[in-house]
C-alpha cells in the first residue's frame, strides 16, 4: 500500500515537473490544457451558519474534480473546535494515481459542526484539498483559508466569504 502511494506521488510530481519545465521554456504541449490555478479550479468559500455550524463550499470548475478523502478542515486556533466534517457522497472513479476513489464535481457543500464558539467571534477556517484536471494533470495538496465571524444568536447566517474573490467583470 505504501509503495502504491509513493508511486502515485512520484507520478504526480513528474507530471507537474513536466508541465512546469515546458511552460518555463515557453513551449506548449500538444493540445495544451490551459490549466487553471488551483484557487480557481477549486474555488473555496465558507460561511458561519450559527455558533454551532460552519458551511464550507468548493465550486469545482468544469473539467476538474476534487478527491473526497483529501478534504480536511481545521480552525487556525481553538476554541472553538471542529467536529467531523459532514461530507456529501461523492461519485465513484477509478483514478490512475489513487485507485478507486470518490470525487466531487461542481458545487460541493460540507457542513462542519463546531463547539465552543461565541457570538461575533472571528475565526479562520483552513481547508486542505487535492484535485485533478480531466486533462490528466493532478495538483499538489492545496491550502486555502477564510476569515469568518460567528453570527449573533437568532441572526441570519453570515455571508459567504471567498478565499479568492471571484472575478466579476472585465477589469477586476
Amino acid at each position: 500500500m505504501l509503495k502504491r502511494v509513493a508511486d502515485a506521488v512520484m507520478r504526480i510530481a513528474a507530471s507537474f515537473a513536466l508541465v512546469a519545465t515546458v511552460h518555463a521554456a515557453g513551449l506548449d504541449l500538444p493540445a495544451d490544457p490551459k490549466l487553471l490555478p488551483p484557487e480557481q479550479a477549486f474555488r473555496f468559500s465558507a460561511r458561519a451558519v450559527d455558533a454551532n455550524t460552519l458551511e464550507a463550499r468548493f465550486d469545482v470548475a468544469n473539467g476538474y474534480y476534487l478527491y473526497r478523502d483529501k478534504l480536511h478542515f481545521m480552525l487556525e486556533k481553538a476554541p472553538p473546535t471542529l467536529g467531523s466534517a459532514m461530507l456529501p457522497a461523492g461519485h465513484a472513479k477509478h483514478d490512475e494515481f489513487f485507485g478507486d476513489v470518490e470525487i466531487y464535481r461542481g458545487p460541493t457543500i460540507v457542513r462542519l459542526p463546531m463547539a465552543g464558539a461565541s457570538s461575533e467571534q472571528s475565526l479562520v477556517l483552513v481547508a486542505d484539498s487535492q484535485g485533478c484536471a480531466d486533462a490528466g494533470v493532478c495538483y499538489p495538496p492545496t491550502r486555502q483559508q477564510v476569515r469568518l465571524v460567528v453570527p449573533r444568536p437568532g441572526a441570519a447566517a453570515g455571508p459567504q466569504v471567498f478565499a479568492v474573490q471571484p472575478r466579476q467583470g472585465l477589469f477586476n
